[in-house]
């Protein structure tokens, strides 16, 4: 990490996040850049495209001096997965909504994932005001969210851009900072990358707790001990942070491979629990039938699991994947196909019981009572092979060419850190996401896609392209035709279009 010392940071103030909500192309990342004069829209791929596909990050300052983190999250449908994770860590929003289209589905089905979370304090910006009346959207939006604040703004020619910044002070006032729970710090990873001469660096909102220079703390759910060689927010370099804040965390004793986003820093004290099974009082806005999958998201991560009805609105949720959660943490639930919010609810046992359980909660692994659930663990040999799958991209080795590796097939695949295609091929999650993002794109620009206009896309060969059309077909993404050209499957069409995302890190070809 760079950067200095510096005491501009106001400290008289509670921190709070405040995250951007709705639907794309009505403007956030414009109206963040007025506001902030950060443009979060850092990718090369997001400048070429015109739209937001990852989280971005930037300090807002408000009239009052009072210093906000704002998180701009992405607001096509695909991309759904990455906006609840900017959500998750937020305490007011900033919802947007353009005059001339006015309210949209994302616009809704990010109202959900606010309710779900019960960020219900914030600001609705009517943007585009230059280019139609205001009034409908404005009216629309305070049908649909009595009591919270309207302005209307043009992002293009500045106007009413201090009455937006003036609503935001206005609502964070009525916002109870995390800061003020006394509780052991919990930070929920959604970037990890490395500075030469620093390290390994995370960032992710603090959702409990402070953080301290040369503090140790644990990466779950893999239970890595780490320590905090430096802090930073907005670019500021501090000794501690506190709940609240976005957070850049330098860590020494922890290399940058056995860490991915989605994993979780927890220090002492933090009352969290490494669960595959919890239940949660859930509110939903569409019937779900009993031990239907569903995906739970949580903080920065998320699994399919398992809905199991209890009682009126209890649910006992079966994880495919494990969780870092506390009772009373808020989540998200999603239909898997075809993909949709249904709601969300509260955390009411963290650890809901079952044989994985009970084994963690003898191991007692953590300084917060985490546990160690049953299952592989991913040790240098592993971490080295999934490296191996990560730079192979979209031509992964077979695995008799992996050879002795081969045996941590099973402890990267217990972790969601491979995916097989093929018998004998197993791929990086991430080249498979860049790969179906490839296919979608273009079986929606041109109605279909063949093995050689994917082979050509992905400048690689007949047989990696085949493999991987086949797995897409197996996952329901894509239909093979008679002419063995692939179109789209229905729920794949609901969630693509012709601006269809790439992962946050594409895989090398």
């Amino acid at each position: 990490m760079t950067g200095a010392g510096d005491d501009s940071i106001d400290t008289r103030s509670a921190p709070l996040t405040v995250g951007t909500a709705g639907h794309i192309d009505h403007g956030k990342t414009s109206l963040v850049q007025q506001l902030t004069g950060v443009d979060t829209d850092r990718l090369p791929e997001e400048k070429s495209r015109g739209i937001t596909i990852v989280l971005g990050y930037a300090p807002l300052r408000l009239p009052g001096g009072r210093l906000l983190s704002l998180v701009d999250v992405p607001g096509h449908e695909r991309l759904i997965r990455v906006m609840v994770s900017g959500a998750t860590g937020i305490d007011l929003f900033l919802l947007v909504i353009a005059a001339d289209d006015g309210v949209m589905p994302q616009t809704l089905e990010h109202m959900r994932v606010l309710e779900a979370l019960r960020v219900s304090c914030g600001v609705v910006a009517i943007t585009k005001s230059d280019l139609a009346d205001p009034g409908p959207a404005g009216r629309a939006a305070a049908g649909l969210l009595p009591g919270v604040e309207v302005v209307s703004c043009s992002a293009r020619t500045g106007a009413g851009m201090a009455e937006v910044a003036a609503a935001l002070e206005r609502a964070a006032a009525a916002v109870v900072s995390r800061s003020v729970v006394r509780r052991g710090p919990v930070l929920h990873i959604d970037r990890v990358f490395t500075i030469r001469g620093s390290g390994t660096v995370v960032t992710g909102t603090l959702w409990s707790g402070e953080i301290t220079r040369g503090q140790r703390l644990h990466v779950l759910p893999g239970d890595h001990v780490a320590r905090v060689r430096g802090l930073q927010v907005h670019d500021h370099t501090v000794d501690s942070a506190a709940a609240g804040q976005r957070v850049a965390v330098n860590l020494a004793g922890v290399e940058r491979r056995i860490i991915a986003r989605g994993d979780t820093l927890i220090g002492d004290g933090a009352d969290v629990t490494l669960t595959y099974r919890l239940e949660a009082d859930l509110r939903l806005d569409a019937p779900l039938t009993d031990r239907a999958r569903v995906q739970v998201h949580h903080g920065t991560r998320d699994a399919a699991a398992r809905a199991v009805h209890r009682d009126g609105a209890r649910w006992q949720l079966r994880l495919e994947r494990p969780l870092v959660a506390a009772d009373g943490d808020r989540l998200v639930v999603r239909q898997i196909s075809p993909p949709d919010t249904l709601g969300g609810g509260v955390i009411v046992a963290a650890a809901a019981g079952g044989r994985r359980e009970a084994a963690a909660a003898e191991a007692q692994a953590s300084p917060g009572g985490a546990g160690a659930p049953e299952r592989p663990v991913l040790d240098d040999d592993a971490l080295g092979l999934e490296e191996r799958l990560r730079a192979a991209g979209y031509e992964p080795p077979t695995e008799a060419e992996m050879g002795e590796e081969a045996r941590h097939l099973a402890a990267l695949h217990a972790h969601g850190r491979a995916t097989r295609i093929g018998r004998s091929m197993h791929a990086h999650p991430e080249a498979i996401e860049h790969v179906r993002a490839v296919v979608e794109r273009v079986a929606s620009d041109e109605g279909s896609i063949t093995l050689a206009r994917l082979r050509d896309e992905l400048g690689t060969s007949r047989k990696y392209a085949q493999a991987l059309l086949e797995h897409l077909d197996a996952a329901r993404v894509t239909r093979r035709q008679e002419d063995d050209s692939r179109v789209l499957r229905p729920s794949a069409q609901r969630d693509s279009s012709s601006s269809a995302a790439l992962p946050d890190s594409p895989p090398p070809p």
